[in-house]
């Protein structure tokens, strides 16, 4: 497991450069699912403009105007951030050993927060006064869907990482009552459905204020979220984010990280002797939930079977022979490994709906399949994931069963309603 990038630079390539400690590996790969989807979305808006789908809205902007005052503050506030934060936590002591603290802290140098504050403000007058006209006049220009992407995709950074703590919360109301402040600022806890509502009625909003037609842009961006939603599942399984599932009991793991076969009585042993560990998480050790799969077709053993060592929080027992202060935690008993599954199921599910993005011609089929696979493939990977239950509830189900079962519902009716709408129009 590698909790950031300096731990993965430094297994694969022998380097050990400590500023890499800021990288967040989950985070890297939420960065690349953004790029990678815009990418995407771009692309597809792009083939909708030329198919006439999609046009183009005209705004008045003011040209030659010198930075405003606000310009000038807001970018002074983002170079004090990143002076304060980031240029500190390579001259702070001990910084970096923990580097996720000190960003959520208050800690910093005033010194260079003032500097990067000044440098992004002067770097802004200058661009601007470049520009600058003896007159300032304004101009009227065209801006099409697909030169907004950019502004959808902050949209959907802001809006979709509240949305992913807010249900986060939701789901683990206990422990958010204990500590709310750590859980609302803390990286860790997010889930996925929660950033997809939020996200989604931001773009919403946001394409109804820019006169840009909901259901293209939405058919635009279902491939995007399939494959975006694949590539984080990535940043989960390296950095082992908690994210996986019940325990294989087939296997066990040994004081020093291996996976090694068990038998049923093994396994018993291991789940007693770490006791105090799953008590922690489970009422008892009865309700822990485990099945016993072998690996197959020639399979290595991690598809089946997975203790994440050197995981990012931390969870599990302390590893044989490491010696550092942090991410030094093994699970005892492996797990199945489902957001390796899922990256593997959502990047099929991807391809096929770019196959059907250009054979399906009515307008906001490929959403509704979109939601089909989508809650088909969560409903199905929450049977073997660890997740908490709604136990108030008929059927004890997890958020994600909810959420999944009214999308999966929810696109079977908006596939064959638009369908036999556009049907029924043709024939008439």
């Amino acid at each position: 497991m590698y909790s950031n990038l300096y731990y993965a630079f430094k297994d694969w390539f022998g380097v050990e450069w400590t500023f890499l400690k800021l990288i967040n590996s989950f985070g890297f790969f939420v960065a690349i699912c953004f790029l990678v989807a815009a990418s995407i979305v771009t692309m597809e808006l792009k083939r909708k403009e030329r198919n006439g789908l999609l046009t183009y809205t005209e705004e008045k902007i003011m040209v030659g105007a010198p930075a405003s005052f606000l310009d000038l503050i807001l970018n002074f506030f983002i170079g004090f951030l990143f002076g304060y934060k980031i240029i500190s936590a390579f001259v702070m002591k001990d910084v970096l050993n923990d580097p996720q603290s000190f960003i959520l802290s208050t800690k910093g140098n005033l010194l260079f927060g003032l500097f990067g504050g000044g440098l992004f403000a002067g770097i802004k007058w200058w661009e601007k006064n470049k520009e600058k006209l003896a007159t300032p006049e304004h101009r009227v220009i065209r801006i099409w869907p697909h030169d907004r992407v950019g502004d959808m995709v902050i949209y959907a950074a802001i809006f979709g990482f509240a949305g992913a703590k807010v249900f986060d919360n939701l789901e683990n109301w206990d422990t958010f009552i204990k500590n709310p402040i750590e859980s609302l600022i803390s990286f860790s806890g997010l889930t996925f459905y929660g950033g997809l509502i939020c996200a989604g009625l931001a773009i919403a909003f946001y394409a109804k204020k820019n006169k840009i037609k909901i259901i293209h842009l939405a058919d635009s961006f279902v491939p995007a979220l399939m494959l975006g939603y694949a590539i984080g599942r990535i940043g989960c399984q390296i950095s082992g984010d908690g994210d996986w599932g019940i325990l294989n009991s087939s296997f066990i793991s040994s004081p020093t990280g291996q996976v090694i076969p068990a038998s049923a009585s093994d396994f018993q042993m291991q789940l007693a002797h770490n006791s105090d560990f799953y008590l922690s998480i489970n009422k008892s050790l009865d309700a822990v939930r485990h099945a016993s799969v072998q690996p197959f077709w020639h399979l290595p053993d991690w598809l089946f079977a997975y203790n994440f060592p050197h995981n990012v929080i931390s969870e599990g027992v302390r590893l044989s022979g490491c010696d550092s202060l942090q991410y030094c935690s093994q699970l005892p008993i492996p797990v199945f490994p489902t957001a390796f599954y899922e990256t593997l199921a959502c990047t099929i599910l991807f391809f096929i709906l770019w196959s059907f993005r250009t054979q399906l011609k009515k307008a906001g089929q490929i959403t509704g399949l979109y939601l089909i696979f989508n809650g088909i493939e969560r409903f199905t990977i929450e049977k073997i994931r660890v997740n908490n239950k709604y136990e108030s509830l008929p059927f004890q189900p997890t958020q994600a069963e909810i959420i999944s079962t009214i999308m999966i519902t929810a696109g079977l009716f908006f596939f064959f309603w638009i369908t036999k709408k556009e049907t029924a129009a043709v024939s008439s």
